[in-house]
């Protein structure tokens, strides 16, 4: 199975790599950069995703296309978000029509839900994005059914948060904060469950997607999770370092996040005001019955592997330049500030 990974470069995009490399299936990846740990037999295709003819060489004679380009929350540039996750995906999926590519999974986003009114949410729950990223990955669905209708084999998977090791972004704060010792922020009691996926558990969902045959709509997150205070509680007794879970009022702090990042003094997008202090999980029954996927990582597994894959690799975190978001030091602004008085 000759596969093309797009967003390669990126964290999950470069994982998803490794693991169909594990599995034997030869593949190619297309980026706007490289990244400097590309294994040496993935054919690289420098090409943005908006870019018809360049996509469509890249698509010719795989067997399966991997579609994960995306600007995330932390972009925060509606424009981008519409541009690249929804007409991006356009133009991919009518290059793969041309190239005649028998199969395609989209990762999409839990955030195309929006905040949930009741869980757990299942594929059959109605999407309500509630800011402009969810809307754009919704747009990018919506994109996919219209070219299933015309026959195109496209399995969409919406991922919870994606946790696991090398995962930075908006975690990298977090770690440095425990790595310092400094307390981290619950809103309210904390008491909300909220539900990550471990990006190797991902993978192995897009790979089994891949394999079967028929368009589908998968949710895909762990199966062992439980509050937001009792996972950072977690890191906490895990890291030692005297960090503690502290509680902060919840309409006041998500009307400060949601003005800080307005302001551009805060790296938090909208979907983090909308959503750090709810309640968010999937039903991933499909997933296992259709797919045969089991996760084999609960939500602690995943924030520990993750905080000490930060610590073992720090040094080089902070060394990197013009990686993609989610693998990279974030400046963590106002942020700072707030660390000091939790």
């Amino acid at each position: 199975m000759k596969c093309l990974v797009t967003g390669g470069s990126g964290y999950f995009g470069s994982l998803l790599v490794r693991n169909l490399l594990a599995v034997g299936y030869p593949c190619a990846v297309l980026d706007i950069v490289d990244a400097d740990d590309r294994p040496p037999e993935v054919e690289f295709f420098g090409a943005d995703i908006r870019d018809y003819d360049a996509v469509l060489t890249a698509c010719r004679d795989r067997d399966v296309v991997f579609h994960n380009v995306a600007q995330v929350p932390l972009a925060k540039n509606k424009h981008l978000f519409l541009s690249v996750n929804a007409q991006g995906t356009e133009t991919l999926l009518r290059a793969c029509a041309a190239a005649e590519v028998a199969k395609v999974v989209y990762t999409s986003s839990s955030a195309v839900y929006g905040a949930p009114r009741a869980n757990p949410v299942s594929e059959e729950t109605l999407p309500t994005p509630g800011e402009a990223y969810g809307a754009a990955k919704l747009r990018g669905e919506e994109i996919c059914r219209a070219f299933r209708a015309r026959g195109s084999d496209i399995t969409i998977i919406r991922p919870r948060t994606v946790l696991g090791h090398g995962r930075l972004g908006i975690f990298q704060i977090l770690f440095e904060w425990v790595r310092q010792g400094r307390n981290l922020p619950v809103l309210g009691a904390g008491d909300n469950r909220y539900q990550f996926v471990h990006a190797d558990d991902l993978a192995q969902a897009c790979i089994l997607a891949a394999r079967r045959p028929g368009p589908a709509t998968y949710n895909c997150g762990t199966d062992r999770f439980g509050t937001m205070r009792e996972l950072l509680e977690s890191l906490c007794r895990h890291a030692g370092t005297g960090s503690r879970v502290k509680s902060l009022p919840f309409a006041p702090a998500v009307f400060a996040m949601r003005l800080t990042s307005a302001l551009g003094l805060s790296p938090l997008g909208a979907y983090h005001a909308l959503m750090y202090g709810r309640e968010f999980y999937f039903d991933i029954t499909r997933a296992r019955q259709e797919l045969g996927w089991q996760p084999h990582y609960s939500n602690e597994d995943m924030i520990r592997h993750s905080y000490d894959w930060y610590l073992a690799n720090r040094d080089r975190v902070f060394a990197t330049v013009g990686a993609s978001q989610h693998r990279s030091a974030v400046n963590q602004g106002v942020l700072k500030a707030l660390s000091w008085f939790l």
